[in-house]
């Protein structure tokens, strides 16, 4: 039988067609390598999270499932352990943020790197003016 993933809960995954689209359409960006980040801010909404996160590894530059997989846990995990004092900054302002995390180098990094990388992320995410 297969575990629930309770580190991250599905009210935190952006997830649907039309909020994908909409956030790849609409959404502003930055690069802080091995990582593109697309953002953008929306009104609050009582029935959603104050920050939803897509991660997204592209099969051009992994074409294993499984290397693809450790990417994506490992950014998932950088998430879970930094995300505090982003989602306090975002509750305060009465906002919502949806995000998406997408890795864009071509070789796997160690963990160190990945949680850094998030890290960075995620102070960059904090200081903006929302």
């Amino acid at each position: 039988m297969r575990q629930k993933d309770a580190s991250f809960p599905k009210g935190d995954k952006l997830c649907g067609i039309k909020a994908v689209s909409e956030l790849f359409s609409g959404g502003r960006g930055f690069n802080l390598p091995p990582l593109r980040v697309v953002y953008r801010v929306m009104p609050a909404d009582e029935t959603l999270h104050a920050v939803r996160l897509l991660v997204s590894v592209p099969r051009r530059h992994f074409k294993r499932a499984v290397d693809r997989n450790l990417i994506r846990r490992r950014i998932k995990e950088a998430w879970r352990t930094g995300k505090k004092p982003l989602e306090s900054v975002i509750e305060g302002t009465g906002r919502r943020l949806e995000l998406a995390i997408i890795w864009s180098d071509t070789v796997i990094r160690p963990y160190d790197e990945t949680l850094k990388a998030v890290n960075d992320v995620i102070g960059r995410l904090t200081r903006l003016k929302y």
